[in-house]
C-alpha cells in the first residue's frame, strides 16, 4: 500500500488538470475519443468498446464530462487519502482505485502517454493482493501478506531497472561512451535547481555517474534471486539510487513510484527499526512471529484457503503475462513503457533510451499590433508553469507532482508543429484569452486587457548559466540564443479553415474584433 501517497498525487493532477487537456472543451476531449472508439467498434458500447478502452466512462451521462472527470477523481482523491492517514485498506477499496484510475488513463490519450501511469496501474494491482477482502486493519491477523504477492513485487522492480538498463545500452551511444550525463540535467524535461548544479560537476563524475547507471539498472537487479542478504543489498541501492534520481530532476511520481517494489525486497527484521518499540503495528506483528514459532498459528479456515488459490492463481497470471515482457526485453528490438494486454496488469519500461544534447524550446508570443510583420510590434511572451522560459526564472521543484502540458511542451520542441498540432490548437485558444488553457499557464502578458491579435511560436536554444559567471551574477539561470520560428504568426480568422479541418471548435472572436 506504498503506493497510496502517489495515488493521492495523480488522483490530485487528475482534478487539477483534466478538465482543460481531457475535459468538454479541453484541447483532447475524452468524449471525442470516446465517440471515435464506439464507431471503430461498430456503433455500441458493449464489450468490444470496453475491451478496447476499458474506462467506467461508458456507464456514465456524457451530458457533463468535466463532472464525471472531476467525480472520478474526487472520489480517487478521497479514498487513497483515507488509507493514507488511517494505514488501513481493504481489497474493495484498492480495486476501486485501480479501476477509477484505469479510467482516465484510457481515455487520456497524449496526456496520458508517459510509463509511469502503467506503472501505477500494475503496482496498484499486485497491492490489491495485499489487504483483506473486507475488513480494515493496518496489520489483519488472518491475512498477512503472501510470498507470491512479496515476490510479483520483487518480479517487478527487477523488470523496470532491466527494462531501463536495456533500453539505454541498445540505445543512444553515449550510453556507451559514457558521456550522456554531460548532456542529461540540462536537456531532461523538466530540471530542478539541483539539475543547475550537478550538470557543472567535472567530467569523471559524469563517467562514474553513467556507469554507475549500469551497474545498477543491469546488474544490481538480480541480486534479487542470490538470497536474502543480497535481496535487501538491491532493494537499498535501488532506493538510494531513487532518490539520487528525484533530488536532481522533476520526473513525475515515477522514481517515488519505483521505490514501493523495491520495498518487497526487505523483510519484517529488516525494517523493524523504522518501527517504535510497543507500536500497534510493531506489537501486532511481533505477537503473530511469536505465535508462528511456537506453532500456534490460526488454523486455516476456508477464507484463507480460498485466498491461498487467488495468490498463486495471481502468480500464476503474471507469469504468463511476463511471458510477451521477456521476450521484449531479450530482443534486439525492444520497445518501453509498452502494454501486451488492456488492463495493463505486466508492462514493458524503460527511461531515456536515448539523449538530446541540446535543450529546444518553443516560446509563446502575442501581440496586439494589428501587422504581425510590424517591425515596431511589440511581442510579449506566456510563461508555463514548469518548463523554462524566463531565463531569470529559478528551475521549479514540483516532483512528485506534475505538469502534463509541460511535458509534452519538451517533446513539441525537438518536434514540428505539423507533428504536434496541439501546439496550434493552443495558439488558438490564447487568441481568445481561454481560461481554461490559460489555467496551465503561469503567466498570461494580456491578463486584463485585450486578448492578442496574433500569437506566434519562437524556437530557442537554451543553456545553463554558469555558476559565478557575470550572467549568474545577473540572476540568469538561463542564457539563451533564437533558432528561429517554430510557428508562423497566426490570427483566429486565419485558424478557422484549420481548426474546421481537425473538427475543433472555433475560439470565440472577441467583440472588439467582429
Amino acid at each position: 500500500m506504498s503506493c497510496i501517497p502517489l495515488a493521492v498525487v495523480a488522483f490530485s493532477v487528475a482534478y487539477n488538470q483534466n478538465k482543460q487537456l481531457i475535459g468538454e472543451h479541453g484541447l483532447m476531449p475524452c468524449k471525442n475519443y470516446l465517440n471515435s472508439v464506439k464507431r471503430y467498434v461498430g456503433g455500441k458500447i458493449g464489450m468490444a468498446a470496453l475491451a478496447y478502452t476499458p474506462s467506467v466512462l461508458w456507464f456514465m451521462s456524457w451530458s457533463d464530462m468535466d463532472a464525471n472527470l472531476d467525480g472520478i477523481a474526487l472520489v480517487g482523491m478521497a479514498l487513497s487519502g483515507f488509507v493514507l492517514l488511517t494505514g488501513m485498506a481493504n481489497m474493495i477499496i484498492m480495486v476501486t482505485l485501480w479501476v477509477l484510475y484505469h479510467s482516465l488513463v484510457n481515455v487520456g490519450q497524449l496526456w496520458y502517454s508517459f510509463g509511469w501511469e502503467s506503472q501505477l496501474l500494475e503496482t496498484g494491482f499486485l497491492a490489491i493482493f495485499l489487504c483483506p477482502v473486507w475488513s480494515l486493519s493496518q496489520v489483519p491477523r488472518r491475512c498477512p501478506p503472501s510470498l507470491v504477492c512479496i515476490w510479483t513485487f520483487r518480479w517487478l522492480i527487477v523488470r523496470i531497472m532491466l527494462g531501463a538498463g536495456l533500453i539505454k545500452i541498445r540505445g543512444d551511444k553515449c550510453w556507451r561512451d559514457l558521456t550522456c550525463m554531460d548532456y542529461h540535467y540540462e536537456t531532461q524535461p523538466v530540471p530542478n535547481p539541483m539539475s543547475y548544479y550537478m550538470h557543472r560537476s567535472p567530467w569523471w563524475f559524469h563517467r562514474f555517474e553513467t556507469l554507475s547507471n549500469h551497474f545498477i539498472e543491469l546488474i544490481v537487479p538480480f541480486f534479487t534471486f542470490l538470497g536474502r542478504r543480497m535481496c535487501i543489498v538491491n532493494g537499498a541501492i535501488q532506493i538510494l539510487f531513487q532518490v539520487v534520481l528525484i533530488v536532481s530532476g522533476n520526473l513525475s511520481f515515477l522514481n517515488w513510484l519505483t521505490i514501493v517494489p523495491s520495498l518487497a525486497c526487505f523483510d519484517d527484521a529488516s525494517l523493524g527499526f523504522l518501527f517504535r518499540s510497543g507500536s500497534g503495528a510493531k506489537k501486532t506483528v511481533l505477537e503473530i512471529q511469536n505465535e508462528d514459532a511456537a506453532g500456534r498459528t490460526v488454523k486455516p479456515n476456508r477464507g484463507m484457503l480460498i485466498r491461498r488459490v487467488v495468490n498463486i492463481s495471481v502468480g500464476v497470471l503474471i507469469g504468463f503475462l511476463s511471458v510477451p515482457v521477456v521476450m521484449n526485453l531479450l530482443s534486439s528490438r525492444q520497445v518501453m513503457n509498452t502494454s501486451f494486454d488492456p488492463l495493463r496488469i505486466v508492462n514493458t519500461y524503460g527511461a531515456f533510451g536515448s539523449i538530446t544534447k541540446e535543450r529546444t524550446e518553443v516560446i509563446f508570443q502575442g501581440t496586439l499590433s494589428p501587422d504581425p510583420k510590424d517591425p515596431e510590434a511589440v511581442w510579449e511572451e506566456y510563461q508555463f508553469l514548469c518548463k523554462p522560459g524566463d531565463i531569470y526564472r529559478r528551475p521549479c521543484l514540483i516532483s512528485p507532482y506534475h505538469y502534463r502540458l509541460d511535458w509534452l511542451m519538451w517533446f513539441a520542441a525537438f518536434q514540428t508543429y505539423e507533428q504536434s498540432e496541439w501546439v496550434i490548437h493552443i495558439a488558438g485558444r490564447l487568441l481568445s484569452n481561454d481560461s481554461s488553457v490559460l489555467s496551465l499557464l503561469d503567466h498570461n502578458p494580456f491578463h486584463g486587457r485585450d486578448p492578442p491579435r496574433w500569437v506566434r511560436g519562437e524556437h530557442f536554444r537554451y543553456k545553463f548559466s554558469q555558476p559565478g559567471s557575470a550572467n549568474a551574477a545577473q540572476g540568469k539561470w538561463w542564457i539563451r540564443k533564437r533558432i528561429g520560428l517554430y510557428f508562423p504568426a497566426v490570427d483566429l480568422e486565419g485558424l478557422r479553415g484549420y481548426f474546421q479541418s481537425r473538427n475543433w471548435p472555433h475560439p470565440h472572436i472577441p467583440t472588439h474584433r467582429s
